[in-house]
């Protein structure tokens, strides 16, 4: 066997990465140190990006934060946080990203706003991203108002709909947030412990 991954490994040099096969040894003893610190690096920038997409409607927060779980379970081939661990961490992206629906059409449907007012409440939440952290909170307002009134001609009635779209922005971010933080201690317990 020996002579075999020699062979591979002078024959292949791209792909020495074989010699795990063979030899069962982790990647980090193996000399690659500089690969194990940058997909260590790129994971933590997406993690962080995605904790921030969480926040920002036109990141998509939860598919960078798992990428981030994934560069850094690959840094040392997956030997501390498994395949296991993963499918959870991805059924919990896919969960972060129907709590943000679920609450935005709930929070806008308990308001009594139309579709139309969900439609302008999203649109909103992506042109508000241009004003900073105030457009964050009142785009999905206005544009749930803007949307309602092309429903109905009365002002009260937008101003709920608005109302109703910014508390399910707000709630589907808390429950985002918790999420993530979720997934992160998840990760953390299953790499440290």
């Amino acid at each position: 066997m020996p002579t075999t991954i020699v062979n591979t490994r002078r024959l292949l040099p791209s792909l020495h990465r074989l010699e795990l096969v063979y030899t069962g040894e982790p990647f980090v003893q193996r000399g690659n140190m500089e690969t194990v610190i940058a997909l260590w690096l790129l994971g933590a920038v997406l993690v962080a990006a995605g904790i921030a997409g969480m926040l920002v409607p036109a990141l998509p927060g939860p598919p960078l934060l798992f990428a981030g779980f994934v560069l850094a379970a690959w840094a040392e081939d997956f030997q501390y946080v498994g395949y296991g661990v993963l499918a959870v961490l991805a059924f919990m992206s896919l969960l972060a990203y129907l709590v943000d629906f679920i609450a935005g059409a709930l929070g806008a449907k308990h308001f009594g706003a139309s579709s139309k007012a969900a439609i302008g409440a999203a649109i909103g939440a992506v042109v508000g991203i241009f004003f900073g952290l105030p457009g964050i909170f009142l785009g999905p307002f206005i544009g749930a108002m803007l949307g309602e009134l092309t429903e109905h001609d009365d002002l009260q009635v937008a101003g709920r709909a608005g109302i109703g779209a910014t508390v399910g922005l707000l709630l589907g971010t808390a429950a985002k947030m918790a999420l993530a933080f979720a997934m992160l201690g998840l990760f953390l317990v299953a790499r440290f412990l």
